[in-house]
């Protein structure tokens, strides 16, 4: 269980900025701090750099970007700012979604021209919520290669990475944070003081206590986020007395492929396709985005759906590496027929066919969803899924201008700053406010703000 504890007579070692965690958020965080000349170190409990930032689909959404003018996409901060704000019920900080919206298109700018990470942007279908296409990629649409390129660019900074060391103890001398104890595979102990911290080391979903205690409704469901995700940070702050957000807040999915545990992009379902239960009905409407596919999903009998799409949808999917593997692995279903299709899930051929005959074009249906032509035309597809718990949106309550983590009872932390799942994100206090990429947007957004150490 970690601790806090005060700080002690000396450190093994020390250094200016310590950052625990080399996700998205660290090393954003680590580039950013060791280019205004910082001597930065990393702390990374896994054997390589991969957190959860590896289980992503690796988008970040960014508005006003060369990458989007070159696509002919007119986008702006205020606009991306305004969606963000409309998912989450107005339920976020403004100060901290303009903040975000407004660093995240010079931060991915940044990585490209400073770090040869080759974005682009993903235009051949809309997430659910940006009313423009904004979402920036690697090649492989996966996060593990975002992960590996950015470690490769820490690296080649000269940036020192330690891997296999779990932090258990935060020290500190009143308001100021001193160091932290680290504990490597073989039990051994070591202490590291620093200037400053940044805790980086994502949100609580790997605690299930901690997940029923703040958020009941999914804490049955499946963990698909990184089981070092302990919630360290929200306990070492709320030791510390800082101020907490939002902590019932998470991102779920509703579209993981079962058994297998693979993610299944969300485009098959936003370009046309939907989900129908056992039974072979629909039973929500599904473009209202995939968190909230989750609960919805979990809510059906065995907690179990299918999605159900075509040829022409599974080629724009095709694109992403998560679903290359499921079709590798056998998940995806192909059917020339819904009698084919209906012997191939094993839903009934009648309940699927009224199913997919009801489907009206330009009015909502009875969920309130308005599907536009071609519509499903075989060959058909269908994957088999269930909803999932992939990390929480809430934590520490940062400054958006610094990343510094606030106190319970006024102030900042003159030392200690939170960046992606430690601190509290911009999805509101539930799931339904989770827009797509909201996780990645906070990593490389306050990770940047707290590395370089100024004001966004």
């Amino acid at each position: 269980m970690p601790d806090i504890a005060p700080t002690p007579d000396r450190f093994d070692l020390h250094v200016q900025t310590l950052i625990l965690g080399a996700g998205a958020a660290g090393l954003t965080a680590a580039l950013a701090a060791q280019e205004t000349g910082q001597q930065v170190l990393v702390i990374e409990a896994d054997a390589l750099p991969s957190g959860s930032t590896a289980l992503s689909a690796g988008l970040i959404p960014a508005a006003g970007t060369r990458f989007q003018a070159a696509a002919g996409i007119d986008d702006t901060p205020e606009r991306f700012a305004a969606d963000i704000q409309a998912k989450a019920h107005d339920e976020n900080d403004p100060a901290l979604v303009a903040a975000m919206a407004r660093t995240a298109g010079p931060v991915i700018e940044w990585l490209a021209d400073k770090h040869g990470l080759p974005f682009s942007v993903v235009t051949d279908f809309d997430y659910p919520g940006h009313s423009r296409r904004r979402m920036h990629g690697l090649p492989s649409r996966a996060g593990r290669e975002l992960i590996d390129r950015l470690r490769s660019a820490a690296e080649a900074a000269g940036i020192d990475i330690i891997c296999e060391r779990r932090a258990d103890r935060l020290f500190h001398t009143g308001d100021r944070v001193t160091g932290l104890r680290l504990c490597g595979p073989d039990g051994a102990s070591e202490t590291v003081g620093c200037d400053r911290l940044i805790l980086a080391c994502n949100g609580f979903g790997g605690n299930r206590d901690m997940v029923a205690r703040h958020m009941p409704a999914i804490r049955e469901a499946l963990w698909f986020g990184h089981d070092g995700n302990r919630g360290e940070a929200v306990i070492w702050g709320e030791a510390l007395g800082a101020e907490t957000g939002h902590l019932g807040a998470y991102q779920g999915h509703g579209n993981v492929a079962h058994p297998h545990g693979i993610l299944i992009s969300w485009a098959v379902i936003m370009e046309g396709g939907i989900q129908v239960n056992l039974a072979g009905e629909r039973f929500w409407n599904e473009s209202q985005g995939y968190s909230e596919a989750a609960r919805a999903v979990l809510a059906q009998p065995e907690g179990q759906a299918w999605a159900i799409f075509d040829a022409r949808i599974a080629a724009i999917a095709r694109q992403f590496e998560d679903f290359r593997q499921a079709e590798a692995q056998g998940a995806i279903r192909i059917a020339d027929s819904i009698t084919a299709l209906a012997q191939s899930t094993g839903l009934p051929e009648d309940a699927l066919r009224a199913t997919l005959d009801e489907i009206p074009f330009g009015t909502p249906d009875r969920f309130g969803r308005v599907f536009t032509p071609p519509g499903l035309t075989p060959p058909y597809a269908a994957v088999r899924v269930t909803g999932a718990l992939f990390h929480t949106q809430g934590g520490l309550v940062v400054d958006p201008g610094t990343a510094r983590v606030r106190r319970a009872d006024g102030g900042d932390f003159a030392n200690l700053y939170a960046a992606g799942g430690a601190a509290c994100g911009v999805s509101g206090q539930g799931d339904t406010g989770y827009l797509s990429g909201n996780g990645l947007l906070s990593a490389v957004t306050l990770g940047y703000i707290a590395g370089a150490g100024h004001a966004a």
